[in-house]
């Protein structure tokens, strides 16, 4: 699994909590503890979850919750709401306001981990299959093989996450910014160079011969999966 989820959680001691426990399923996990930090943070990047804490300072999880609904980017973004109130009346007024679910504390870690999942799978089923696929390449999460046209291509740790990481939306465009924090990580210093080193090296292990590369280099802003070659298989055709 590779989804990318934001915990807002003020209570620090919680928020580790649920950083190591999200990690352990192999989530990479965001943490941040105020809301209008929060607000600016998911303005610049999307995570495929968000996990908010009810009481926040700065700005409450419930007008965040409100105001991520209003807006096209988020408006579909699964959100968990975490609550000491667990009243009915203020159950409902959590989901009125856009929430997909709804945890009281104490809860269960467990439970919530698998709230995460069956969230997950029933939005953004992408982020939690073992197979990926576009054109003529198949990556597999759980053997970390990856095949094309039949043929086994051996990727390096790195390349392997790069890969995984286009392949999850292929035709959009990533920067090399956002490729070290989704490859990388937040916690980590690359400098931007190494993404191409990188790129370059998956490159040269995925193509053979006269095969089309679906990496395509947009000048000025980064890389992506070329949407059309992700089409190639779904048509029939093979790259």
């Amino acid at each position: 699994m590779n989804a990318r989820i934001t915990v807002v959680e003020d209570e620090e001691a919680l928020s580790v909590l649920l950083r190591y426990n999200l990690e352990a399923e192999g989530y990479t996990v965001d943490t941040i503890m105020r809301g209008d930090d929060a607000d600016l943070r998911l303005k610049e990047e999307v995570p495929d979850l968000l996990i908010l804490d009810w009481m926040l300072p700065g700005l409450s999880g419930v007008e965040l919750c409100r105001r991520l609904r209003m807006r096209a980017e988020t408006e579909r973004m699964p959100i968990i709401l975490l609550t000491a109130r667990g009243e009915e009346s203020e159950r409902v007024r959590g989901l009125s306001v856009g929430a997909d679910d709804y945890v009281v504390k104490p809860f269960s870690t467990p439970e919530l981990m698998a709230r995460v999942k069956g969230l997950l799978r029933r939005i953004k089923p992408e982020r939690i299959s073992s197979q990926l696929s576009a054109g003529d390449i198949d990556l597999d999460r759980e053997t970390h093989r990856v095949r094309r046209s039949g043929r086994e291509v051996r990727l390096g740790p790195t390349e392997f996450k790069l890969l995984e990481f286009f392949l999850q939306a292929p035709g959009r465009v990533f920067s090399r910014e956002q490729l070290l924090d989704g490859v990388w990580g937040r916690d980590i210093y690359v400098d931007e160079r190494t993404v191409d080193v990188h790129v370059g090296r998956l490159r040269k292990a995925i193509n053979r011969g006269r095969q089309r590369d679906p990496i395509r280099t947009v000048r000025g802003s980064g890389y992506s999966l070329d949407e059309t070659f992700a089409s190639l298989k779904t048509s029939g055709l093979r790259a």
